[in-house]
């Protein structure tokens, strides 16, 4: 049998560490859930009643903690929201609530970095939010911690500094669709795959983070995610 040949070398598997080990988390696909927490959904003033919706971040939109980005054009609006991500590691379409927890494998601390002025204007003209959301290093992400079934949190804080000053401070309790759900829910709509990784929405503080600052986002019983604004 022959190589195949490419006419360019193909892109590199995107990964993340696994806490305490030397393996990675190989990635395939990255959801992302809209308007989840209540306190965040009335500071964007929308409908609290509308159930939250998915979209996606492509993979080599991550960004692994402890590194420096540029600030991203053609906006004047960049801001941060913490976010705690399900890592998945069974496949499955069509998953039942109480089978979900089966499927994911771990879990993880990101930071969903948002073009707020073109989402803004992309969602009331009724257009695509890939402008606003799903550029360049826009998914920051730390370490997987894996879990059992059983260890999916109920509760942990959730927060985000920049620069030392609290913004974003609540609960995972707070979710208004809980992992189990938000994981049947999406195997509705797609099929889940090994590698897939969900973010599962915010809480309230969102806002802007200019060149120079720093975010620090936590989540209890995980690795913290550290990340700069290049200054230039």
């Amino acid at each position: 049998m022959t190589e195949l040949e490419f006419l360019f070398p193909p892109p590199q598997v995107v990964s993340i560490p696994v806490a305490g080990s030397g393996t990675r988390f190989p990635v395939n696909r990255i959801y992302c859930v809209g308007r989840n927490y209540l306190a965040h959904i009335k500071e964007m003033n929308q409908d609290e009643r509308e159930p939250p919706f998915f979209f996606q971040k492509p993979r080599d939109a991550l960004v692994s903690s402890g590194a420096s980005i540029a600030y991203p054009g053609a906006t004047s609006d960049f801001q941060y929201e913490v976010e705690l991500v399900l890592a998945i590691g069974t496949p499955g379409s069509d998953i039942p609530v109480e089978k979900a927890a089966e499927h994911i494998v771990g879990l993880a601390v990101g930071i969903d970095l948002t073009r707020r002025d073109l989402q803004v204007a992309a969602r009331n003209s009724g257009r695509p939010w890939e402008s606003g959301k799903s550029f360049d290093r826009s998914a920051v992400i730390g370490s997987v911690h894996l879990i059992g079934p059983e260890a999916i949190p109920e509760h942990g804080e959730i927060i985000l500094d920049v620069d030392g000053e609290r913004r974003q401070q609540g609960d995972v309790s707070e979710l208004i669709w809980k992992p189990a759900e938000i994981v049947s829910k999406l195997s509705e709509l797609f099929a889940l795959q090994a590698g897939d990784l969900i973010y599962t929405g915010t809480p309230a503080g969102v806002g802007p983070v200019l060149p120079g600052e720093a975010m620090v986002a936590r989540i209890t019983g995980l690795d913290d995610v550290w990340i700069k604004v290049a200054a230039d």
